[in-house]
């Protein structure tokens, strides 16, 4: 699953890990993310200490855990998958997108990184991605709107299961609080919200503004963004 920052992508995660079947990884590509780009992340050094690197090595990771899988769950970042990465091993992967609106996207991102750049947003790199499976498979993958998940979070991941060709577990609804050992490092700083919760919290709207000087981002942000919004699963 394709997402950008603070897109409910924890909770989907949570979601996932709760079926039986399955098996989840968050955000392999960050380590390497981080080391090539030297962004001041919260705990950026431990994490670059703690996980590999290599984004080769990361490929060949993912893709022997899904030989041995039944289902494995790959929650990525999308602003982690740099321009050198190559991207010919995402036909060898089932991919579907998480987006979020932006305006509420960039409420929340600029609360831990302030004034973001466009590339941090991950928009530009889910829409590259997302092109780039449409032209390897001749088919749209599916893409989920955030907002109709918290609305309606079974109707919304039955049908995502169905798009996937996998059976939808009533178990994906709830989970128990506190963290997972599958959680990276990084949760201490991010994941405030998903670690207290117990399943998708109800949507509520936000008309907060945004911080001063970020209306450019969003604009930038929201063009993009409908590039995709057209083919959310309804």
């Amino acid at each position: 699953m394709w997402s950008g920052p603070r897109n409910i992508s924890t909770a989907m995660m949570r979601a996932w890990e709760s079926r039986s079947d399955t098996r989840v990884i968050d955000e392999p590509f960050y380590a390497h993310y981080l080391s090539h780009t030297g962004y001041e992340h919260p705990g950026a050094d431990e994490i670059i200490r703690r996980y590999e690197t290599d984004w080769r090595k990361v490929v060949e990771g993912l893709l022997g855990d899904c030989a041995a899988e039944r289902i494995f769950f790959q929650k990525h970042m999308t602003q982690h998958m740099l321009k050198h990465i190559d991207r010919s091993w995402l036909s060898r992967v089932s991919n579907c997108f998480l987006i979020r609106d932006p305006r509420r996207m960039l409420l929340s991102f600029s609360k831990v990184i302030p004034d973001p750049a466009l590339e941090q947003t991950g928009l530009p790199q889910q829409v590259e991605i997302f092109n780039s499976v449409r032209a390897a498979t001749g088919e749209i993958p599916p893409v989920v709107a955030a907002k109709d998940v918290l609305l309606n979070p079974e109707r919304t991941l039955r049908r995502l299961c169905a798009a996937l060709d996998l059976s939808f577990d009533q178990a994906m609804l709830g989970w128990r609080a506190g963290g997972r050992e599958t959680d990276g490092i990084w949760a201490k700083h991010w994941y405030a919200s998903a670690l207290q919760s117990t399943g998708f919290a109800p949507y509520r709207e936000d008309d907060r503004p945004l911080p001063t000087g970020m209306n450019g981002l969003l604009d930038q942000c929201r063009r993009l963004y409908e590039e995709m919004a057209p083919y959310c699963i309804r």
